[in-house]
């Protein structure tokens, strides 16, 4: 499978965006799919995952509350909608899917869309 994030940009402290990861030769509803995120000079970092049906997610402590990982399995992609964003949190951020049989490996890897947040 090939994905495809997008969404990134420049935002104010406090505000809103919207990330979404495209899937293409496989539905992504074969995969968990997971948020993860790398600010400078910083290790990988994970955000949030969900499982293949989308009926369960996890969270990394510090964005519960701000951030939801959705699917839309026609349009085949995994969105990562981020609230009240905090200038800590400027990154570059990556999706990425595991076969749940290698769960919590994952074997394929978006490129990244950079997430700036402004203070």
């Amino acid at each position: 499978v090939q994905l495809q994030a997008s969404g990134g940009g420049l935002v104010q402290a406090g505000g809103s965006l919207r990330l979404s990861c495209a899937g293409a030769g496989r539905p992504l509803n074969n995969y968990v799919m997971g948020w993860f995120r790398q600010a400078p000079g910083k290790e990988r970092e994970f955000v949030a995952n969900s499982s293949p049906s989308g009926g369960r997610t996890r969270y990394a402590d510090s964005v519960k509350g701000r951030f939801i990982i959705s699917r839309d399995h026609a349009k085949n992609t995994v969105d990562l909608q981020m609230n009240r964003l905090k200038p800590e949190e400027t990154a570059v951020y990556y999706c990425a899917a595991a076969e749940p049989s290698r769960y919590p490996e994952y074997d394929y890897w978006g490129q990244g869309t950079l997430v700036t947040v402004s203070s």
